[in-house]
């Protein structure tokens, strides 16, 4: 059986693992910080520590189990990398380069079950959850990209947003990002995290109660339950009404803003009476919410989709600004790469069977 990733044990389970094979609970800081601030990839190479230590380690634990197998630069800086597991399935990271840091975009499933009619994510079900250990390497691996070309910049942003349904993987995400946030290790803070859900309701509620400041995004794309339901196979389980009364909550219980994720899909979604409905739809809610406008990367096995056109996106804009609610048209990244989350790895993966 393969040995778990190091990377997956919060600092306090670090402490209790210690202890429990007699071990003193410094051990535990002594290795945290070889983990994450020297950012070593070898037990061996953690010099303070004994050869017996070392040795218990490297008997229960591997550290990174990602293995990286492409990696796609665009011309804007945005980085693509498509990384192995353990158990040879693939997954896909996205690094883009904001105004405000470097900021990484993570996988939390091989595949996804959701069934979003526009996703490329989508296009394989859901094979299995990721460990927690499997998507903080992912973190590690991006920051060890720019350790390597001697690049003095860290990871200082983490969207929870590739591939599958983060909250259909809830407990393996949470340790996720316990061990990002940690202050003594990568120190990520907590409003510099989104995590984005295509809106499990319950898991919702959930979240809203966990007393972590991370932010939440919703992956709405609909204004009524019509189109969502046509779009979005989510919708029919928890459709608008039940998420909104959820998206209340998570406000009552924070006091934190929540941001809406739309794609603009032509002649779908795009017209300015879903536009008003949208606005009618958060005019309660005005100060606390936000509407990311996504132009749409067009997936070819979602032929029946284009993007909206400039126009149309400016239109909606408009309608959502008069109406005041707080809105902003998305910044493309890696739009000369395979920019649709999942179109990486499935290339790859038709590469593969045609070989």
């Amino acid at each position: 059986m393969e040995k778990p990733s190091i990377y997956g044990l919060s600092r306090e389970e670090l402490v209790e693992w210690f202890l429990e094979h007699g071990e003193k609970k410094f051990r535990a800081t002594q290795v945290w910080e070889w983990l994450y601030r020297s950012r070593v990839t070898e037990f061996a190479d953690m010099s303070n520590l004994s050869k017996q230590t070392i040795a218990l380690l490297e008997e229960n634990f591997i550290i990174n189990p990602l293995k990286q197998l492409v990696v796609q630069e665009a011309s804007d800086g945005t980085v693509k990398y498509l990384f192995e597991l353990p158990d040879h399935l693939m997954i896909e990271t996205v690094l883009m380069r904001q105004e405000y840091g470097l900021s990484v975009c993570v996988t939390t499933q091989v595949g996804c079950n959701i069934g979003c009619t526009f996703c490329a994510s989508g296009l394989l079900k859901k094979q299995r959850d990721l460990t927690a250990g499997e998507i903080v390497a992912q973190i590690m691996l991006v920051q060890h990209y720019f350790d390597e070309r001697g690049e003095d910049e860290r990871v200082s942003h983490v969207v929870v947003m590739g591939i599958g349904e983060p909250f259909d993987n809830y407990k393996n995400v949470m340790n996720f990002l316990h061990v990002i946030n940690d202050d003594k290790g990568m120190a990520i803070g907590a409003r510099h995290i989104t995590v984005s859900t295509s809106g499990l309701v319950p898991k919702i509620k959930k979240f809203a109660e966990n007393g972590l400041q991370v932010n939440l995004a919703i992956s709405l794309h609909a204004p009524n339950n019509e189109v969502r339901s046509s779009i979005m196979r989510i919708n029919r389980s928890f459709p608008i009404e039940k998420l909104m009364e959820a998206v209340d909550y998570y406000i009552e219980e924070t006091n934190r803003r929540v941001t809406f994720e739309y794609i603009m899909l032509s002649g779908v979604n795009d017209r300015p009476e879903h536009a008003q409905e949208l606005a009618d739809l958060m005019k309660n809610k005005k100060k606390l919410v936000y509407v990311n406008l996504i132009p749409y990367n067009p997936v070819s096995e979602h032929d029946q989709y284009s993007r909206s056109s400039k126009a149309d996106v400016l239109r909606f804009y408009d309608v959502l600004k008069k109406n005041g609610i707080n809105c902003v048209i998305r910044k493309e990244h890696g739009t000369d790469i395979d920019a649709a989350c999942g179109q990486l790895r499935s290339k790859q993966m038709k590469k593969a069977a045609v070989n």
